[in-house]
C-alpha cells in the first residue's frame, strides 16, 4: 500500500476549519498539553516488560515462534497499533512494511525478510501533504553482533524508542491533524540501519513531502556511568549542520553566510527545544551541533542522506555496562540492557517532548516558500519577501525570526501579516528566518531566506 492510497480515504473525513485571522496565541495549547499529559508512565513500563519478554528481538532471530524473537515482537506491536487505531474511530492504518535484504558481508549472512511496523494517521486535508515520522528501532542485541539467539532484552537500546512510538501512537490518535502523522518501529538498525534506510528511500521514490523525521534511540535511562552520572532532567538532540545533499552551489551560499548552524535539522533541534520548554516540565533539550554522538549514527541518518530533515533524540547519559552487553555479572557489576535500570519517569517526559514537536508541527501551517533577503540595493536595513504556502492550513501570519550571529537560539520574533518585511536589523550583523503560524499560535519549521536581486 502506498502512502498516496493511504490519505486517499482520508480525503472524506471533514478538515479542520480554518482559524480566525487575528494575532496568534503566545500560549500553549491546552490540547498538546492536554495530550502530554495522557502519556502514561504505566503504559511504557508494560509496554518494555512485553518487549523484553520475547527473550531477543535480534534482526536473524525467529520470525514463526508467536513468544520468542523478532516476528513475534513485530506481531504484538501492530496488534497494539491496531488496538489504537479502533479507540480512536479506526483512524489509523497499520501495517508491516515488509522488504527482503540480501547478505552483506558484514552484519547480515542469509538473505533477510525484514518489516517495519507502521500506524499511519492520515491528514484531515485532503490538500495538505504534509507527512511527519517518528521512529524507534524494534531490534536488540548483544555483545556479538551476530548472536541471534542468546537472550537480548534490549529495554533501553530501544525497547525505549518503541514504546515510546506506540504511546504516541496511542495518545495522538484521539486527536486529528491536517497533516499526516507516520509511527513506525523500525527493523534492522543494530545490523546496519536496514529498516531506516528502506523507509527513507521509499519516501524519496513515492514523493513523500516528509517535513521532520524524529528518532529516537536510547532515550529511556537517566543514570549514566564512566563516569556514573544521574540526570533526569536533560535530553539530547543531534542534528546535522552541512546537510548531507548540499550541492556545490548551495555550498557556496553556505560558505558565503557561514550558516553551517541553520540547516532544516538544525532549525528542527532548535524546535524540539522549545517545544520541550512550552510543555514538558523539568525538561530541557540539550541541542548537540553534531549529526549524532562521536562517530556513531542512528535510524536518523538515512533520511539526512535523502535529503530530508530528521533529528535524533537520545538520554543524556548513556550507561554503556546496559548497551551492546551479554548478560552476565562481572566483579559485582551486572551488564545488560534489562528493564530494571531503566528510569520510566524520565522516559515520560521524553516521550512528552516529541508529542508536543510532532502535535506543533502537525497542526501549524506549511513553512512559506521561496524566502529570500533583498541584495540589490545596500543598505544596513534587511528587507525580506517570500510566499504563502499553497497548501494546507491559511497562516494567520508569519513570524520573523531574528538572532545575532553569536546566539545558538532565536532572540527576537516579529509578527506580520503581508510576505514581507522591512527591518531595521541589518543584515550584516543577525540572521533571520520566516516561519508560518497560525492563529493558535502553532508555528511551521523556520526558513533560513536566500539572498536575492
Amino acid at each position: 500500500m502506498t502512502l498516496r492510497s493511504i490519505l486517499f480515504a482520508a480525503f472524506l473525513l471533514p478538515a479542520l476549519p480554518l482559524l480566525a485571522q487575528n494575532k496568534p496565541s503566545t500560549t500553549p495549547d491546552p490540547t498538546i498539553k492536554k495530550m502530554v499529559n495522557e502519556i502514561s508512565e504505566k503504559r511504557l513500563k508494560d509496554d518494555i516488560d512485553k518487549l523484553v519478554s520475547f527473550g531477543t528481538r535480534h534482526t536473524l532471530s525467529d520470525t514463526k515462534s508467536k513468544k520468542r524473537g523478532i516476528g513475534a515482537a513485530r506481531n504484538w506491536v501492530e496488534d497494539e497499533f491496531r488496538k489504537y487505531s479502533k479507540a480512536s474511530d479506526n483512524r489509523l492504518v497499520v501495517m508491516q512494511d515488509t522488504f527482503t535484504v540480501k547478505p552483506d558481508g558484514r552484519r547480515i549472512d542469509k538473505p533477510v525478510v525484514m518489516a517495519n511496523v507502521m500506524a499511519t494517521l492520515p491528514g484531515t486535508d485532503p490538500n495538505d501533504k504534509r507527512v511527519f515520522i517518528v521512529s524507534g528501532h524494534i531490534d536488540s542485541r548483544v555483545s556479538d553482533v551476530m548472536n541471534a539467539t542468546a537472550d537480548a532484552p534490549g529495554a533501553n537500546d530501544d525497547g525505549s524508542g518503541t514504546v515510546a512510538v506506540m504511546e504516541l501512537a496511542r495518545v495522538m490518535s484521539q486527536q486529528q491533524y491536517p497533516a499526516t502523522i507516520i509511527f513506525v518501529a523500525v527493523q534492522g538498525e543494530e545490523q546496519g540501519l536496514y529498516g531506516s534506510t528502506h523507509l527513507a528511500k521509499r519516501a524519496k521514490a513515492e514523493g513523500w513531502n516528509l517535513v521532520a523525521m524524529l528518532n529516537n534511540d536510547i532515550v529511556g535511562n537517566s543514570h549514566g556511568n564512566d563516569p556514573s552520572v544521574d540526570d533526569a532532567k536533560h535530553l539530547r538532540v543531534f542534528s546535522e549542520g552541512v546537510p548531507a545533499t548540499e550541492t556545490e552551489a548551495e555550498g557556496r551560499v553556505r560558505r558565503t553566510l557561514s550558516s553551517e548552524n541553520d540547516s532544516p535539522s538544525r532549525q528542527l533541534a532548535r524546535y524540539a527545544q522549545q517545544a520541550a520548554k512550552d510543555y514538558v516540565d523539568g525538561l530541557d533539550v540539550v541541542v548537540v551541533y553534531r549529526p549524532d554522538r562521536f562517530l556513531r549514527g542512528g535510524d536518523h541518518t538515512p533520511f539526512n542522506q535523502q535529503g530530508f530533515t530528521a533529528v535524533r533524540f537520545t538520554e543524556m547519559n548513556e550507561d554503556f555496562r546496559h548497551q551492546h552487553q551479554d548478560l552476565r555479572t562481572e566483579n559485582g557489576v551486572e551488564y545488560g540492557d534489562h528493564a530494571k535500570f531503566m528510569d520510566f519517569g524520565y522516559l515520560r517526559k521524553n516521550t512528552g517532548v516529541n508529542l508536543a514537536t510532532l502535535a506543533e508541527l502537525a497542526l501549524a501551517p506549511a513553512a512559506p516558500q521561496n524566502v529570500g533577503v533583498l541584495t540589490a540595493q545596500l543598505t544596513n536595513r534587511t528587507q525580506l519577501k517570500w510566499d504563502a504556502p499553497t497548501a494546507g492550513p491559511k497562516p494567520a501570519g508569519y513570524y520573523v525570526l531574528i538572532r545575532e550571529t553569536t546566539s545558538p537560539k532565536w532572540e527576537q520574533k516579529v509578527f506580520v501579516t503581508d510576505t514581507k518585511a522591512d527591518l531595521t536589523q541589518s543584515k550584516d550583523n543577525y540572521i533571520f528566518g520566516v516561519a508560518s503560524v497560525d492563529a493558535q499560535g502553532h508555528e511551521s519549521l523556520p526558513v533560513i531566506p536566500k539572498p536575492v536581486r
